[in-house]
C-alpha cells in the first residue's frame, strides 16, 4: 500500500517551481535576446539629414545601467530570474532529509565490508574519536564530539547485529521492507488546520479575482481592437468615411479623425507647438493633441522638448497600423482609388510631405534634402526634362551647395525595374476558366543616379548562345520557383541591395518595400488582393539573373474571354515610384488542351448506348458507344427477314 507524505521541508515542491520557471524563462529569454540582438541596418543613405536621424534612433533605443528601459518584459524577466536563483540557492543549503540511513557512510567504509573489518574499523575510530581523547578545536564543543561518536557506535551495532545487517542488504534499509512512500510537492504547512483559512481566501482571491480580470481584460481588449490591432470604433470610422472615389486628402482627414479615437488624452503641453499648427493649417486642424503631432512631423515643424519629441515618435510609429486598416477597408469593396490613395498616403508620412494638391514632381523633389516648394518652382524653370535625375545634375552643375546632399540622398534611393511579368498555371501551357494561375514577376532596382551601367553595343555569335542557355536556365529556375511554397525567389549569392532608405524624418529604420497589385481599370476594380515585396536587389549586368521574381496566386475567371488589366507597383517609401503597365491574360476553352493535356481518355469519355447517359447524349446529338447486345440482335433480325423474302419468293416460282 502506498504511503503519501507531503514535502514538509519544501524540496519537491522548490524542485517543481524550478522546473516550471525553466520552462518559461529559458524559450522567453532567448527571444528577447535574439530579437533584441539583430544588428541595425548600417548601410543606405548617408545625407546629413539622415545620419543625425540615425543618431536620435540610435539615442532614443540606446540602454544603459544608468538609464535603463524597463518595459514589462525586461521586468518579467528580471523578476523571474531572480525568483529562480533564490530557489536555487534554498535548494543548495537545504539538507536532505529524506535520505536513507546508511551505517557504511557513517563508518566511512566500504559497502559490503566483513563483520572482522568492521570490528577493526570501529576500533580505530575509537581510538581517535572518543570523547576523553579528543582535543576540541577551536569551535567545537564536547557535545559535538560525544553525538559524532555516539553515531559511530550506533553504526557499529547495526552492522554487528545480524538481523540489520541483513535488511541493509536485501531491502537497502535497516528496518526491513518499506512501504512504496509517495512524496507530494506541496509543503506541510499548506494543508494544516491553522493554515486553512488563509489557503481558501487565496484560491478565491486567485480564482475568483485575478483569473477572471486576465480572462476578461483578454476578451474585451480583442472586442475592441481589431485584427489590424486598432480600436473598433477607428475601423467603424474609416468604414463610414471610405467612399469609392476617396482621394489621398479625403484618406487623410480619415486618419486624422482616427487619431482623436486611438489618443484622446495627451497630457503633456504642446504649446508653441499647436500655436505655429494651426496657423499653418488653419481650418484643417480640428485641435486634438495627437493631430497637433501628426501635423507638425507633415509641416516638418522642428520640436525641441525630448519627451514630447518621445510622445511623436509613439503616434507616428502607430501610424502603419491604422494605415494598414484603413487599406483593407478600401480592399474588402474592390475599390481601385482609394487603395491606390492608402497605399500611397505611408509614403506621405515617411517622408514627412502633407498632401496639398501639389504636383507630383514637387511632391518628388521636395523629398530630398533642404529642397522645398519654392526651390522647386525656381530650379524647374531652368530645366528641359523636368525629372529627379535632370534636377540632381542641375545642381552639381551650378556648384549648389546642396547638391552634395541631393546626390547621397539619391544614392539610396535608386528606382524599380519590371523586367517581366507573365501569368503561369503549373502543368498546363494556357490559362483556363477556374485555373490557379500563378502571376510571375521579375522586378530589379535601377542604379543610382550617378552611377554608370557597363553596356555592350555589339554580340557575338557566343554571346547569343550564352543568352539562349541563360533564357533555358531561367525558365527552369522559373519552373521551380512556381512550384515551391515561397512567395519570394531566394536571393542570389552576392546579390546588392539599397539597404537603409532615404527618410530623414521617420522615427525608425524604413527599408523600401512596394505593393503588387492588378486592377481592371474598365471597371475601376481590383482583380487580385495586393501583396507586398521587398529586398529588391540592385541591378548587375554581369549575373545571368540580374531579378527577382515574386510570384501571386489567384484563381481565374470563369468566362473565356481576352482580359485587358492594369499591373500596378507602388512604393511605401518614396513619393512617385510607381509602375502602370498593361497586361493581358488570354482564358482559352478546355478543349483547346489535346487529350494527354487534359489527362481524359475518349474511352471512357462516351458513354454506353443503353444507359441514362448514352441516351441523354443521343438526345444531344454526341456520339456514344454501340451496344454489342444491340448490334447482335440487328443482325439476327436482317437473317430471318433474308429468310421470309427467300421462302416467299421460292412459292411464287412454284
Amino acid at each position: 500500500m502506498a504511503n503519501y507524505q507531503y514535502d514538509e521541508g519544501g524540496g519537491m515542491a522548490t524542485y517543481f517551481i524550478l522546473t516550471f520557471l525553466s520552462l518559461i524563462l529559458v524559450p522567453f529569454t532567448l527571444t528577447v535576446f535574439f530579437s533584441s540582438s539583430k544588428k541595425p541596418e548600417t548601410n543606405g543613405c548617408e545625407c546629413s539629414l539622415c545620419i543625425k536621424q540615425q543618431e536620435h534612433i540610435k539615442k532614443t533605443n540606446k540602454r544603459s545601467l544608468l538609464s535603463p528601459k524597463l518595459g514589462a518584459k525586461t521586468i518579467f524577466l528580471l523578476g523571474g530570474w531572480a525568483i529562480f536563483a533564490f530557489l536555487v540557492y534554498k535548494v543548495a543549503t537545504t539538507s536532505n532529509v529524506n535520505k536513507v540511513y546508511d551505517p557504511f557512510e557513517v563508518l566511512g567504509i566500504r559497502a559490503g565490508s566483513s563483520e572482522k573489518e568492521i570490528k577493526s574499523h570501529y576500533k580505530k575510530l575509537s581510538l581517535k574519536f572518543h570523547p576523553d581523547k579528543v582535543k576540541l578545536a577551536v569551535n567545537q564543543t564536547i557535545e559535538d564530539v560525544e553525538a559524532q561518536f555516539v553515531d559511530f557506535t550506533k553504526a557499529y551495532k547495526s552492522l554487528t547485529d545480524e538481523t540489520i545487517r541483513k535488511n541493509l542488504e536485501l531491502y537497502g534499509h535497516p528496518d526491513g521492507r518499506q512501504e512504496i512512500s509517495m512524496g507530494i510537492a506541496i509543503p506541510k504547512w499548506v494543508v494544516e488546520g491553522q493554515h486553512k483559512f488563509w489557503v481558501l481566501i487565496g484560491y478565491c482571491i486567485v480564482l475568483g479575482g485575478v483569473l477572471p480580470v486576465i480572462v476578461g481584460k483578454w476578451w474585451f481588449g480583442n472586442r475592441i481592437k481589431t485584427k489590424d490591432g486598432v480600436f473598433a470604433k477607428t475601423a467603424e470610422t474609416f468604414f463610414k468615411s471610405i467612399k469609392e472615389d476617396s482621394g489621398v486628402n479625403d484618406l487623410f482627414d480619415c486618419l486624422g479623425r482616427a487619431f482623436d479615437i486611438e489618443y484622446p488624452q495627451i497630457s503633456m503641453p504642446l504649446g508653441k507647438l499647436e500655436e505655429t499648427v494651426r496657423s499653418r493649417l488653419g481650418s484643417k486642424y480640428s485641435g486634438s493633441p495627437a493631430q497637433a503631432l501628426l501635423y507638425a512631423h507633415l509641416l516638418r515643424i522642428p520640436i525641441e522638448d525630448p519627451k514630447l519629441q518621445k510622445v511623436q515618435d509613439e503616434v507616428l510609429i502607430r501610424c502603419p497600423a491604422l494605415l494598414n486598416s484603413l487599406l483593407n477597408i478600401a480592399m474588402s469593396h474592390n475599390w481601385l482609388v482609394p487603395t491606390l490613395n492608402a497605399m500611397r498616403l505611408h509614403a506621405y508620412l515617411t517622408q514627412a510631405i502633407i498632401p496639398s494638391g501639389a504636383s507630383q514632381l514637387t511632391n518628388i523633389l521636395t523629398q530630398l534634402p533642404h529642397i522645398n516648394e519654392d526651390d522647386v518652382k525656381t530650379v524647374i524653370e531652368q530645366l528641359n526634362e523636368r525629372d529627379l535625375k535632370a534636377f540632381v545634375n542641375y545642381l552639381e552643375k551650378t556648384n549648389d551647395a546642396r547638391a552634395e546632399e541631393a546626390v547621397k540622398a539619391a544614392e539610396s534611393w535608386g528606382g524599380l525595374e519590371l523586367v517581366e511579368a507573365s501569368f503561369k498555371v503549373i502543368g498546363e501551357r494556357i490559362v483556363t476558366p477556374l485555373s490557379i494561375v500563378q502571376l510571375l514577376v521579375k522586378v530589379r532596382m535601377s542604379p543610382p543616379v550617378n552611377s554608370k551601367v557597363r553596356t555592350s553595343s555589339t554580340e557575338t555569335k557566343e554571346d547569343v548562345d550564352a543568352i539562349k542557355q541563360i533564357i533555358k536556365t531561367n525558365d527552369e529556375k522559373d519552373t521551380a520557383f512556381l512550384t515551391s511554397k515561397r512567395d519570394n525567389e531566394e536571393l542570389a549569392e552576392g546579390a546588392k541591395l539599397l539597404g537603409r532608405a532615404h527618410a530623414p524624418y521617420w522615427p525608425a529604420i524604413r527599408k523600401p518595400s512596394w505593393w503588387v497589385l492588378i486592377s481592371d481599370a474598365k471597371l475601376n476594380r481590383l482583380v487580385m488582393p495586393p501583396m507586398r515585396i521587398t529586398d529588391v536587389p540592385l541591378s548587375d549586368p554581369t549575373k545571368d539573373r540580374n531579378f527577382r521574381a515574386y510570384k501571386l496566386q489567384f484563381q481565374a475567371p470563369q468566362g473565356v474571354a481576352v482580359y485587358t488589366w492594369k499591373l500596378h507597383f507602388v512604393s511605401d517609401t518614396f513619393l512617385g515610384e510607381e509602375i502602370v503597365e498593361d497586361i493581358v491574360l488570354e482564358v482559352e476553352d478546355v478543349s483547346q488542351l489535346s487529350v494527354d493535356e487534359q489527362g481524359v481518355d475518349d474511352e471512357i469519355s462516351e458513354p454506353d448506348e443503353d444507359t441514362l447517359a448514352g441516351q441523354m447524349a443521343i438526345m444531344k446529338g454526341s456520339t456514344v458507344k454501340k451496344s454489342p447486345v444491340h448490334g447482335e440482335s440487328d443482325d439476327e433480325s436482317g437473317t430471318d427477314e433474308e429468310e421470309r423474302d427467300s421462302d416467299s419468293s421460292s412459292s411464287d416460282s412454284d
